[in-house]
């Protein structure tokens, strides 16, 4: 555990943070990479959303905090990576990527980066804004979310030595399977509540007439 989060695993993810191309190719062929790592940057961006619409100011957020929950939204945060990392995975084992679950895992873990720095920076900003300074929040976040967009895009992009073209192919077959495995879930999910009703109810039924 130590070596995952040792001092040559951060200066790697701030490099992949500037050198997103060279980055990613050299963790998916070197094992630079932190899987982690991947999962504390995912936990620090679901802190820092959680965060922006708890503390962020009047100006820019009308939210109550009453209605923030943020362990509701760090298991969200968490379900949506792990759903969309193996969604992605499974397209592309069907499309000849190269890449393992534990290079998605980084790509799109270490993608969040970016975002998260955007939403600390624009929740501190934020104090310090008037009404008529509102796109500025609106820039800097809008540039963050850009950038770490663009590294999750190059990310799959290396890890699975595709094209621009194919990546952005499989990432629409991915948000598509995505759609299919939530289906299939809560399909799933309504079944065995049926089932279980049912046995509980035959039970109640015999309990009562016994």
């Amino acid at each position: 555990m130590t070596k995952a989060f040792s001092k040559e695993k951060w200066s790697y993810l701030f490099y992949t943070l500037t050198h997103p191309v060279d980055g990613y190719y050299w963790i998916r062929h070197e094992e630079r990479g932190s899987v982690p790592l991947a999962f504390l940057m995912v936990f620090l961006f679901s802190a820092a959303f959680s965060a922006n619409r708890l503390l962020a100011s009047f100006v820019v957020n009308d939210l109550d905090p009453r209605s923030v929950d943020s362990l509701y939204e760090l298991l969200g945060v968490l379900a949506f990576y792990i759903l969309l990392c193996v969604s992605n995975w499974s397209i592309t084992c069907l499309m000849g990527g190269e890449g393992r679950m534990k290079d998605i895992l980084i790509a799109v873990g270490y993608g969040t980066m970016p975002i998260t720095i955007g939403l600390v920076l624009t929740t501190i900003i934020s104090q310090f804004l008037a009404d008529e300074e509102q796109a500025f929040y609106s820039i800097i976040l809008g540039v963050c979310v850009a950038w770490g967009v663009i590294m999750i895009i190059i990310g799959i992009m290396q890890v699975h030595n595709f094209s621009v073209g194919k990546t952005l192919g499989t990432l629409i077959l991915t948000f598509l399977a995505m759609l299919i495995i939530v289906f299939l879930a809560l399909l799933l999910s309504n079944l065995i509540g049926k089932v279980y009703n049912f046995f509980h109810s035959v039970y109640t039924e015999i309990i009562f007439r016994g």
